[in-house]
Order: structure tokens, then C-alpha cells, then sequence
């Protein structure tokens, strides 16, 4: 029974690993594509999305929240979200690395760097009033839970 805990603990790790690895490529590449868009273009494409209702009624929820982000990024102060999107891809795409090669040094640091990023999502969250940080604030969560579990299994193992 306890083969079958471990196994399937593994099986979510691993599957919690792929989507922050996809997560950290999407964030890295996301940094990348900023830096070189000009914030007048991605304020311009904004508002073609808005224009066609694309995220419902122009005066909606999800469209006053993007066009006031947008407005933030398009005035010049890119640097949060370059840093943060940047910063946040390098270090999950290396603590995925060092997770998949099982470097156990990496399991704590992993679950206190995913915890600060919780703790500032939560935060930034409650500035900004977004939607979309707490919900990447539970699903780190999620992650840290499942990163202590390996941890431990491996330890066992050991």
C-alpha cells in the first residue's frame, strides 16, 4: 500500500514539475517578448482584443482589470513585470532541473523559494485586487505539498 502512495505521489510530482517548468518557460519567454515589444504595440493589441469583446462586455470585469494593467505597463513601468516574469522563469526552470535530477539539497530551497513567491503573490494580489495571483498562489501551494512529500519519500528511501 505504501509502494502505491509513493508511486502515485511521484506520478503528481512529476506532473506538478512539467507544468511549473512549462510555467517558468512561459514566464522567461513572456519577459523576453516584453523587453522587445514595444509597450505601445501590446497597448495597441489590447485594445483590439476589447474592441471585438473578446473578454466580454467592454465595461466587464476581466476587460477593466487588463486595460488598467495594460495602461500601467504602456506608461512605462515595465520593470515589475520584467523582473517578476524574468526572475520568477529562471528560478522555477532551475528548480525544476535540480528537482528532476533528484539533488535533494534542492528539495527544501525549492519549497522556501515557492513559499516566497506565494507570500508576494498574495500580496501583490491584495494591492492590485488580480484574480489571476491567487490562483498561482494555490497552485504553488499545491506544488510545495507535493515537492515536501517526494522529499520525504526520498529521504526514506535513503
Amino acid at each position: 500500500m505504501a509502494d502505491v502512495r509513493a508511486r502515485r505521489t511521484e506520478r503528481w510530482f512529476k506532473a506538478a514539475l512539467l507544468v511549473k517548468g512549462l510555467d517558468g518557460a512561459v514566464e522567461l519567454f513572456g519577459a523576453v517578448a516584453l523587453l522587445l515589444v514595444p509597450a505601445a504595440t501590446v497597448h495597441r493589441l489590447v485594445a483590439d482584443v476589447v474592441s471585438r469583446d473578446l473578454l466580454g462586455p467592454p465595461d466587464g470585469f476581466l476587460t477593466r482589470h487588463l486595460v488598467a494593467g495594460t495602461a500601467e505597463f504602456a506608461s512605462g513601468n515595465r520593470t515589475f513585470v520584467l523582473v517578476y516574469l524574468g526572475l520568477h522563469g529562471v528560478v522555477k526552470l532551475a528548480l525544476v532541473w535540480a528537482l528532476l535530477r533528484k539533488w535533494r539539497p534542492a528539495y527544501p530551497v525549492a519549497a522556501v523559494v515557492l513559499g516566497v513567491f506565494v507570500g508576494y503573490e498574495l500580496l501583490r494580489a491584495v494591492r492590485t485586487g488580480s484574480l489571476v495571483l491567487p490562483f498561482l498562489a494555490a497552485l504553488d501551494v499545491l506544488v510545495i505539498v507535493l515537492v515536501l512529500r517526494e522529499y520525504r519519500l526520498l529521504s526514506r528511501a535513503r
